[in-house]
């Protein structure tokens, strides 16, 4: 059934490109970017996204790639970069991209408020959405977004259905498969109109896609971590540029160490944790022996450096959820957990497990690539054997919410080499559609200890309270209930005198009609 259902993909793939070449390509080569041209002959991904966007039917694929491509060419998609959109523009934050939602698909927020509709503008404005696309199609290549239209504050002058119709357009039409959903949140009345227009755009099937909320509904889609304050949630984040915000993934600072003005400091915390940690993992030193006979050679530095991370991660307790990938087994499976600064265990533990026939080539990449170390952050795991890669925070910097790691990984050949050099060159080689990744989420976990300290300090503190600062605060308090009551009473007036002058009202209206037609 599998094998049947791959057969079909690649008979309409293929014959989507015959078709175009054929009947598009021949006619209309000056309207399209030899570019786009090229990349639907080598992108198999690309192509599908369009047919499965037009139920397999080649013909309306053939008409949708005619429109995207033209489209493409025409706002110069290939060539947007930063330089080519007004900085004020990027300073507004009007547009980016920023956090995830519950099902882990990356927000592309739309603040509608910032917007203000204006024809001289409306070019660059649609050259800002291109580029955002764009630049994160490139890299998650066909992971969908969820649209975040926020609402809030908005005016009469930021309703600009063109612009709307735009961004529905670019999920429709230019990035098929893109798109997870469309949240909008506190819509004002005034625009519920405006917004059946929008219905009709998006078509029968994508119309499920909207999510009208308001604070109380929003948290269903995204948790409170990615929300902002204003819809009920705890994100610190505020929008700045530059640098371009969109919690891009890289290598982090010290994947190979601290950097040099850490070297001593962490050398000694290094040599004084190593006296305090008791050994917890086990198979370890049959595994290296076996490596050994394999490749005395390379098994020898490998075991080396693996004795090196084993003795930094003594003292961790391992992970117990997993996530089963096609080439590695990792652990945790979603969220790394940091001790706080109170319980002194800031460190974490990654465990990755080879389930193939072949040595995986691995790497760890991370939002906040100076905050970090993570040991090893570049290698490759033997078959069926286990990596132990720990992370920690250093230089003082504190653990975040925020912050995200990417577990990246592809299956090496067998004849490959696994030194650094190796490995850099075969990530420079290595296909995007031959690659894993897994994306793992932080959580500090706050000590459970009761500070009985602070208790007590507490406890002296309230006892030390003279009488009359006690009595001040009495005053204080009664004199606010009073004013309260003052505020109900004058409430409970005003109330009585708008009930009487409407009842004066009304008995003049009947006396007037009374004496008009009597």
């Amino acid at each position: 059934m599998a094998e049947n259902h791959a057969q079909n993909k690649a008979k309409l793939i293929s014959e989507t490109r015959r078709r175009f070449e054929a009947e598009y390509v021949t006619d209309k080569s000056d309207k399209y970017d030899a570019r786009d041209v090229e990349r639907l002959q080598q992108d198999d991904n690309w192509v599908e996204s369009y047919l499965s966007w037009r139920h397999n039917i080649v013909d309306e694929t053939l008409k949708m790639l005619d429109e995207s491509f033209q489209w493409r060419k025409e706002i110069s998609v290939n060539d947007l970069n930063e330089s080519s959109i007004p900085r004020w523009l990027l300073e507004i934050g009007v547009i980016y991209l920023h956090g995830y939602d519950k099902e882990g698909n990356k927000l592309f927020w739309i603040r509608v408020k910032h917007h203000i509709k204006d024809q001289k503008t409306v070019l660059d404005k649609k050259k800002l959405i291109a580029f955002w696309l764009e630049r994160y199609a490139k890299r998650e290549n066909g992971k969908p977004v969820t649209v975040m239209f926020d609402l809030s504050e908005t005016g009469i002058n930021s309703i600009d259905m063109d612009f709307v119709r735009f961004i529905i357009n670019c999920f429709k039409v230019y990035y098929p498969k893109y798109l997870s959903k469309i949240v909008i949140f506190d819509m004002p009345w005034l625009m519920n109109a405006a917004f059946k227009i929008v219905k009709s755009w998006l078509g029968p099937e994508a119309v499920s896609l909207l999510k009208f909320t308001s604070k109380n509904e929003v948290q269903d889609y995204v948790s409170v971590e990615y929300l902002p304050p204003h819809m009920g949630g705890t994100d610190p984040f505020k929008y700045s540029y530059p640098p371009l915000v969109d919690d891009d993934f890289q290598t982090p600072l010290c994947e190979n160490g601290p950097i040099t003005s850490e070297d001593e400091t962490s050398s000694k915390e290094d040599i004084e944790s190593d006296g305090k940690e008791t050994l917890e993992t086990a198979s370890n030193e049959e595994q290296t022996a076996l490596l050994k006979k394999i490749n005395p050679t390379e098994s020898t530095s490998k075991a080396e450096e693996n004795e090196k991370v084993d003795s930094k991660t003594k003292a961790f307790k391992k992970p117990l959820s997993v996530f089963k990938g096609p080439l590695l087994h990792i652990s945790p499976a979603e969220e790394l957990y940091f001790g706080s600064t109170e319980s002194g265990e800031k460190k974490t533990l990654i465990v990755l497990t080879n389930v193939t026939k072949n040595i995986v080539a691995f790497k760890v990449r991370t939002t906040a690539p100076e905050k970090y170390r993570v040991k090893p952050s570049n290698s490759s795991c033997d078959p069926g054997a286990s990596v132990d890669i720990v992370v920690s925070p250093h230089g003082g910097l504190t653990v975040s919410a925020q912050d995200r790691f990417l577990i990246m990984a592809a299956e090496m050949e067998q004849s490959s080499g696994t030194g650094p050099a190796e490995l850099t060159q075969f990530w420079k080689e290595v296909p995007r559609n031959k690659v894993m990744e897994h994306r793992l989420r932080c959580h500090t976990v706050e000590s459970s200890k009761p500070n009985t300290l602070t208790l007590k300090d507490n406890a002296f503190n309230i006892s030390d309270k003279t009488s009359e600062d006690i009595c001040l605060q009495l005053s204080r308090l009664l004199e606010s209930n009073r004013k309260l009551e003052d505020q109900v009473q004058r409430c409970i007036w005003f109330q009585q005198l708008l009930l009487s002058l409407t009842m004066l009202l009304l008995a003049f209206v009947i006396s007037f009609f009374y004496l008009l037609y009597s």
